[in-house]
């Protein structure tokens, strides 16, 4: 089933998306771009990059979403000429027509962003020469693999809209899917949210945030 969206510009002039059902946004209103850079790049694939050196990165993303944070990764992975696979569960994946119009590309001045949206359901797709995607769509919570990851981007909606998916149960299946020492970085730093990670067994640290947003985490799988 398609999502529900509306797309609004945010303060750094990067798009995001609104759920019209659930009337929250993908990303935040004070800027998208900065949101993703600081939560999902900075504090999670470049500490990935310096850490697991030696293996093509494994990446999963929970919530595609409009793409953004597979973009940014799909550029970086370039930049740094370091391979990385990429898999991202949706539920409700935006229409392509929709994506189309998020101005992404002409903001980063990156070309992949429609590759992203169109590529086909359960199947890897090359989209540069050190980026591949697998785009998964369901629920996290009928998710079955067999494979762990260098590093989980945790992008699901605010726990005021979706609660289930910020219990220690899915963070429990979190941890399970994290190879040893690998990172699980968020946007929400809720108290309980960081108190259902520790029960998962993962340790737990806070950073500055992207403006606005004065914490953030990045969980470890220390196993």
């Amino acid at each position: 089933m398609k999502a529900d969206v509306r797309l609004i510009l945010t303060a750094d002039g990067s798009h995001t998306a609104v759920n019209n059902v659930l009337d929250k946004t993908y990303h935040s209103i004070h800027g998208a771009y900065q949101e993703s850079q600081r939560v999902y790049i900075e504090l999670g694939l470049l500490e990935a990059l310096a850490t697991f050196t030696d293996e093509p990165l494994r990446i999963f993303e929970m919530g595609f979403g409009t793409g953004l944070n597979a973009l940014l990764t799909a550029r970086e992975a370039e930049a740094y000429k370091r391979p990385v696979h990429y898999t991202a569960i949706e539920a409700y994946p935006l229409a392509v027509e929709e994506a189309h119009q998020l101005n992404y590309d002409q903001l980063l001045g990156t070309s992949y962003l429609t590759d992203l949206h169109k590529s086909p359901w359960n199947v890897p797709v090359p989209i540069n020469p050190f980026f591949t995607l697998t785009k998964l769509e369901g629920s996290l919570q009928t998710l079955q693999t067999d494979e762990r990851f260098h590093l989980i981007y945790y992008d699901a909606f605010a726990p005021t809209a979706q609660p289930e998916l910020w219990e220690p149960e899915i963070f429990r299946q979190m941890a399970s899917l994290l190879l040893p020492g690998g990172l699980l970085t968020t946007y929400c730093s809720k108290s309980y949210v960081q108190r259902n990670m520790r029960s998962a067994g993962l340790l737990v640290e806070k950073h500055p945030g992207p403006p606005r947003k004065r914490d953030i985490l990045r969980a470890i799988n220390p196993a």
